[in-house]
């Protein structure tokens, strides 16, 4: 049986999956640097690309939804099947909840949100219940994710180097035939 990915999967996960990332630690960078108007323009571009994650991996989510579950290219045990189908999932919320809570604590803070320099939320009130949740979320969330990038990482090297079973290289365009029907 063909287990191959479509060109829309394999591109839409590589992606997401690096921007996310590279959000991610820029976000960690940022977090660091000393208040002032470095940070915040460094903070405007982390908003913007976190924004962007969000309208990527909303399009893939969709794409999921009409594609549907990918299917495994090897035979798993059950609690492989789990942990792998767990761990998926968490990083496809993740990669929503992330610049949902973004938005949550810039609009909620006050500070509205400009994409690129492009208005998509005017400045206005503080909405306090809003900002603090979407930080109460957001920054407990990067860490939990980080932990879900690295397993999922080590499970895609699992898969290459002790099970060979072309997980990895599947995900990288190459055809597969699944052996365990």
């Amino acid at each position: 049986m063909d287990k191959s990915l479509s060109k829309p999967t394999i591109i839409l996960h590589w992606l997401t999956g690096l921007l996310f990332i590279g959000v991610l630690a820029f976000g960690l960078y940022v977090e660091e640097m000393p208040r002032g108007p470095e940070k915040f323009e460094m903070l405007a571009l982390h908003k913007s690309f976190g924004f962007t994650v969000l309208v990527i991996a909303l399009i893939r989510l969709f794409w999921r939804l009409f594609e549907g579950e990918i299917s495994h290219v090897a035979k798993l045990t059950p609690w492989q099947d789990m942990l792998a189908k767990g761990t998926h999932m968490l990083l496809l919320i993740g990669t929503l909840l992330m610049p949902i809570s973004g938005i949550m604590m810039s609009v909620g803070g006050g500070h509205g949100l400009s994409v690129f320099g492009f208005e998509i939320f005017a400045k206005a009130d503080k909405i306090e219940w809003m900002g603090n949740l979407g930080h109460d979320i957001h920054g407990p969330a990067a860490w939990v994710l980080i932990a879900a990038i690295l397993l999922h990482v080590i499970g895609a090297l699992k898969h290459q180097f002790f099970d060979k079973d072309g997980t990895l290289a599947r995900m990288l365009g190459a055809k597969v035939k699944s052996d365990d029907q």
